[in-house]
């Protein structure tokens, strides 16, 4: 029996682990669990599962988390704030820590589970986009895995199974076009939140979804993959695959390419990064390629998608340049969200704070940190700039 801690515990990822566990109690069982601000829901987890420890990053909600589990014995222990879900990162005899908090907020608690000997099922993207220069050296020097968890690096790592070092050529992430993929580009100066919100294929959080509509999910993704995997950013290629069948391919040496194919499930991904290098057998709905019909492919539309090409350009710069991407991405998003700025906004304000960014090419964790903080700041000042009806700079 696996034992494992869940940070991120009541969003998407979190759910579908917990999902797992249920599913397979004699295979996991749940040492620790960190969830944002969802304490009706935590309480429930807490209930269903019995971690040994728990954490609310929301300080003020410990008091109704305490009083609500009061009944229970054994009694959890109740940690709250930043502090407390490191704490829960680092805690006890977990094997793996499954990182399924959104944002750069899974970094440091990402990092306290690496220096405590855990390995990482990695669902939270920007621990390698934001944290590679920090991250990749303390993986290596703890000896840990770091195994992707989402679908598409998943399908890379299946794919790769067997696969001599020296034979990986070139890395296909597909794309699912997100909601506009059949909008013409015109159209997207009308964009609503609703609109964006509308994934075709996926049902995903908040934030990840408007990503999957401006293809910057695809961008972060080619950061990561060139982390995870090595290959230069010449040898990443997005792919638009509108059926989300396909989940991503790679190209040998030979011109052989390989694909990992399933329904769109993040279960499927979980599993196997939750259980490598085994394979559990699942009562799941299996492909059936009939009923799935025709798979079809495009390039994708650069006009269309803008923040694609942003993304390989702060992947190519590498150093803190990433980082900056993904906190201005982040920043922009929830501006967009919370209706402050228009959709097409979102990329303008991250390239005109990538353009003001000095690159530091060797990053501290103390330097990615005020790098990201920099980077929300200087959105916020470009959308004060845009309230005013001032032109931020035009899109290369």
């Amino acid at each position: 029996m696996k034992a494992i801690t869940l940070l991120g515990s009541t969003g998407s990822i979190g759910t579908q682990t917990l999902d797992i566990v249920a599913q397979y109690p004699d295979q996991f069982r749940v040492v620790g669990l960190a969830a944002g601000r969802n304490v009706e829901m935590l309480i429930a987890q807490i209930r269903s599962f019995r971690p040994a420890i728990a954490a609310i990053c929301e300080e003020d909600k410990l008091p109704e988390l305490k009083e609500a589990i009061a009944d229970l014995d054994p009694q959890p222990i109740l940690v709250a704030g930043l502090a407390g879900v490191i704490e829960v990162a680092r805690y006890g005899d977990a094997e793996t820590v499954v990182t399924g908090i959104v944002g750069c907020a899974g970094l440091l608690p990402t990092i306290a589970a690496i220096e405590a000997g855990k390995d990482i099922a990695l669902a939270n993207k920007e621990t390698l986009i934001a944290g590679a220069p920090v991250v990749l050296p303390l993986v290596e020097k703890y000896g840990v895995k770091l195994l992707p968890a989402d679908s598409e690096h998943s399908a890379i790592f299946q794919c790769l199974q067997g696969v001599p070092k020296e034979g990986l050529r070139r890395i296909l992430l597909t794309a699912s076009g997100g909601a506009f993929r059949d909008w013409a580009v015109e159209k997207l100066k009308d964009v609503k939140v609703a609109d964006a919100l509308k994934h075709p294929n996926w049902s995903m959080g908040r934030k990840i979804t408007v990503d999957s509509a401006t293809l910057m999910n695809k961008g972060l993704e080619v950061i990561e993959a060139h982390f995870l995997f090595g290959l230069d950013y010449d040898r990443i290629d997005i792919v638009i695959h509108p059926q989300s069948i396909i989940h991503s391919l790679i190209e040998l040496q030979d011109t052989s390419v390989l694909a990992q194919l399933g329904w769109a499930d993040m279960r499927l991904p979980l599993l196997y990064t939750l259980s490598w290098p085994e394979r559990i057998y699942t009562d799941w709905q299996q492909l059936d390629l009939v009923k799935a019909g025709d798979l079809t492919f495009k390039a994708p539309d650069h006009q269309k998608y803008p923040c694609m090409q942003l993304a390989y350009a702060a992947g190519r710069a590498g150093g803190s340049m990433p980082a900056v991407l993904n906190a201005a991405n982040e920043q922009a998003v929830a501006l967009f969200l919370a209706e402050k700025i228009e959709f097409l906004d979102i990329p303008r304000c991250i390239e005109w704070v990538c353009d003001r960014h000095i690159n530091n090419s060797k990053p501290s964790l103390d330097d990615i940190v005020a790098a990201d903080q920099w980077a929300r700041q200087e959105v916020v000042a470009a959308h004060q700039m845009l309230d005013k009806g001032d032109r931020l700079i035009s899109l290369r």
